[in-house]
């Protein structure tokens, strides 16, 4: 289509040109004005476009971005130069009041853009709220300088209009798929008055439907497919201008003479750079973005600066693809712009190759000789403006006709203002390494922060491929080493034996009492856990304790036996109210087997042993029962698996670390009982007093 009006225009052939939403059957009559165009609010409508031989437009033009997209009834009023045009009309998109509505939870924006307010010294942000539909009405704090601020969050567009009016600014950063309705949305308010669009790969007919409802309605459109624009000292769009301290060194916090327009946002940035090292700084810059129908084009932003006395020197930077910069050669040449202008178009390098070449914009493509960069910089030579031999001169071109105004008086440089500080953000601080602070809490046992999962620096993979079963991840992550594969069985085979001892012990009673009165998995199982102590569960530090001290200090099995009878005291792991040196416990036989088999030192288990034939003699039910068992073999473990120093084990033994296997064994069996009682579904915990059974916990050892 565009290569058909381009052909058009040149050969002075009356071209009808439709674009492809138009169906084939209203073509003819609409081209010849006896079918009326739809609404633009509708969801078809024609983008034809009428061209007589002398090239002027008389109809709705194929490229809604032309500014003149009128109704056929708003045309018979108006002239085609007399389009609706938000840009041309002298208004100023921005001030260091502009107060704007962010569309999506882009945070990061946000704060940059408060950060900017803050070093332009704004007296209120210039975000006044976010609308994201996703979450609930909330406050988002973000910071203003030192301190923090609350900026509102709405689920609702209306909501944030409705409370905010001083709100004239629309940022959208919606995703291509919600682009646009949320502009459409947001052109229901009259209070907004510019809208920027960052979303790319928008489709041109919603983009031009976008565009033609945006004119009618007199507000300007930046975008789509662009990183907004910036006014030094009063606003500035998202991410425009990049981090604070490129804002900082291309004197954003400040206004000054230059103001341009640029088709790349990533050039936009790369242009304050340039004008602030060759002049005294940018005054206000808009990048359009990269789309072939960008929502205002150079022309509109090019009028705004001439009609703005502040803006001393205009700057262009445009690229290969499209015809737009032929305007401004029109205006040129008709003393429409008088203001200097420097332009540069990107893309000459394209001439290099021997097919026509896309570059990274949908539009950044030359469909004709026109197009090209090179045929595009010559025009704009030809017609008046500064043009450079090539785009590292830039610089230098803007320098001399900036130097050359300020000796004419045009510009009458100020005085330079203080830089002012700005703090920096914590994250931001360590990862440059300019501070250091103390972690809340330090972790030594996993990582998370790499490719996969890390146990005490072995990778998952590795802890999978190795076999090292649940008694490895538990020595790694208990111990963080992996213990021999004979101590990694022992290890499992406590927690198999502590998994349960029926309904009647207290802490699996109280995960059923729990788990019946409707309780979730959690509260059940913590109820249960909270009743282990030395009544229940607490016996095998108290175990490995005792026999550990008793064998250390030398103490005969005998002399150990008297002289905790003498203090009084129960011995830890010894003693079991049914099993007995006649009945014995398979759980304290199974493991007493394993260890005496395939332990390579058990010296305390052995001391253990002494013990109990001594407290057997007196009484048979006085045995080692399954704490004393486990824990004078962890002890072992400790202290002669090879794994530990002799500190380290005497560490975990005080620490009360060997109390976890009782602990996590249970937690199984509380959680079988949790699952029983809600497969039964028996309901609420209700009972008769006469069905209870209560028995002293003295009576528990």
């Amino acid at each position: 289509n565009r290569i058909i009006r381009e052909v058009g225009r040149r050969l002075g052939i009356p071209v009808h040109v439709f674009g492809p939403e138009t169906h084939m059957t209203a073509i003819c009559a609409m081209a010849l004005g006896t079918k009326p165009i739809p609404d633009p609010e509708a969801q078809e409508f024609s983008t034809a476009n009428f061209l007589l031989p002398s090239g002027q437009d008389v109809g709705p033009p194929c490229t809604p971005s032309k500014n003149n997209v009128h109704s056929l009834s708003e045309q018979s009023n108006l002239k085609t130069t007399d389009a609706v045009d938000s840009s041309n009309d002298g208004r100023q998109l921005f001030s260091n009041k502009t107060r704007s509505i962010i569309w999506g939870m882009q945070t990061r924006a946000v704060q940059s853009m408060l950060d900017f307010d803050f070093v332009c010294r704004r007296s209120e942000p210039s975000v006044a709220a976010i609308v994201y539909p996703f979450t609930g009405d909330h406050k988002q704090k973000f910071y203003w300088g030192h301190k923090e601020v609350l900026i509102p969050v709405y689920k609702q567009m209306k909501d944030a209009m409705a409370k905010h009016k001083d709100a004239d600014v629309m940022i959208t950063f919606a995703s291509l798929r919600s682009a646009y309705e949320s502009t459409m949305e947001t052109l229901q308010f009259p209070q907004i008055r510019t809208i920027a669009i960052i979303a790319e790969g928008i489709p041109e007919n919603m983009t031009r439907k976008l565009i033609l409802s945006a004119q009618l309605r007199n507000v300007t459109i930046i975008g789509p497919a662009t990183v907004g624009g910036v006014k030094p000292g009063c606003f500035k769009i998202g991410n425009t201008g990049g981090m604070m301290d490129n804002i900082l060194h291309s004197k954003l916090y400040r206004p000054g003479s230059v103001a341009y327009v640029s088709r790349s946002g990533g050039m936009s940035n790369e242009l304050n750079n340039i004008i602030s090292k060759a002049s005294n700084g940018v005054l206000e810059g808009v990048a359009i973005g990269g789309d072939r129908y960008p929502g205002t084009t150079f022309m509109d932003h090019i009028m705004r600066y001439q009609k703005n006395p502040d803006a001393k020197l205009i700057v262009l930077l445009g690229e290969v693809g499209g015809v737009e910069e032929y305007e401004v050669c029109e205006a040129l040449k008709t003393d429409r712009i008088t203001k200097p202008l420097i332009a540069w178009c990107i893309g000459t390098c394209a001439s290099m190759f021997n097919s026509e070449v896309q570059f990274g914009h949908a539009g950044s493509i030359a469909n004709s000789n026109l197009e090209t960069a090179s045929a595009k910089n010559s025009a704009l030579k030809a017609a008046g403006a500064y043009v450079p031999n090539s785009f590292d001169n830039l610089g230098d071109l803007i320098q001399n006709v900036y130097e050359q105004l300020v000796k004419d008086g045009t510009i009458v440089p100020e005085p330079e203002v203080p830089v002012p500080t700005v703090p920096m953000d914590y994250g931001w601080a360590r990862e440059l390494g300019l501070i250091r602070k103390p972690a809340s809490f330090m972790t030594s046992i996993c990582d998370e922060r790499g490719q996969e999962l890390l146990y005490a620096g072995m990778p998952v993979t590795e802890v999978l491929k190795q076999n090292v079963g649940i008694g490895g991840v538990v020595s790694l992550l208990w111990f963080q080493r992996c213990l021999p594969l004979t101590y990694c069985k022992f290890l499992e085979m406590s927690l198999m034996l502590t998994a349960d001892h029926g309904p009647a012990v207290s802490g699996a009673h109280n995960t059923i009492v729990c788990a019946r009165a409707g309780k979730d998995l959690v509260s059940s199982l913590v109820s249960g856990l909270l009743t282990i102590g030395d009544r229940f569960g607490g016996a095998l530090d108290g175990a490995a304790r005792m026999f550990s001290e008793a064998y250390d200090t030398g103490l005969h099995p005998q002399e150990f036996v008297n002289n905790t009878r003498k203090k009084g005291e129960l011995i830890m792991g010894i003693g079991h109210r049914v099993k007995s040196i006649n009945n014995p416990d398979m759980r304290v036989k199974l493991i007493k087997e394993f260890v005496l088999e395939n332990f390579p030192a058990k010296p305390l288990v052995e001391y253990a042993l002494e013990v109990e034939k001594i407290t057997t003699s007196k009484k048979p039910n006085l045995i080692l029962n399954v704490d004393g068992i486990i824990a004078c073999s962890f002890v072992d473990m400790l202290r002669n698996s090879g794994s530990f120093t002799r500190e380290e084990a005497q560490e975990y033994i005080e620490i009360g670390a060997i109390n976890s296997l009782f602990v996590l064994g249970r937690s199984i069996g509380f959680i079988g009982h949790y699952m029983d009682q809600k497969r039964l579904k028996q309901g609420l915990y209700r009972h008769p007093w006469d069905d209870i059974s209560y028995v002293l916990p003295e009576q528990y050892n």
